[in-house]
């Protein structure tokens, strides 16, 4: 049986989906944005996005979109009963790959200093959001020493 868990200390869903499912010793994260906490999907909730009244880009700031993102997991981690500890698979979605990857790379380094996550980063044409990354985690509890 699994348990859904939702929690106000991350973006509201865009979608009929909780924040993340615990089954047994797993917690399943649904993708994670860096839109701010308890925010829907409008532009004012995505850090370092602005645009003009014509929808132009007028600032962007993708580092501050990868903090955000990295406060909205741990936010979702911990109403869950997890630490950041406990992430043992990290799929990234990238919007552009060749702009921001190596940005991505610099910052994630200094999340990951000892538990390093298994990872998968992954291009994609576009997010449901004007949000340029998005996180798809999966958390472990540990049951016993390692073998």
């Amino acid at each position: 049986m699994s348990e859904p868990i939702s929690t106000s200390a991350a973006p509201l869903p865009v979608g009929a989906y909780p924040h993340a499912r615990r089954v047994g010793d797993l917690l399943f994260l649904s993708g994670v944005g860096p839109r701010t906490a308890g925010s829907g999907g409008g532009d004012s909730a995505v850090p370092g996005l602005a645009r003009d009244a014509n929808g132009n880009f007028t600032a962007f700031d993708f580092e501050a979109q990868v903090h955000s993102v990295f406060a909205n997991v741990r936010a979702v981690l911990e109403a869950s009963g997890f630490a950041w500890e406990d992430l043992v698979d990290v799929t990234v979605f990238l919007t552009n790959m060749q702009r921001d990857f190596a940005t991505f790379n610099r910052v994630y380094a200094t999340y990951f200093t000892t538990a390093q996550p298994c990872r998968t980063t992954v291009a994609i044409d576009a997010l449901p959001t004007p949000i340029a990354i998005e996180l798809k985690c999966i958390a472990a509890k540990a049951s016993g020493p390692a073998r």
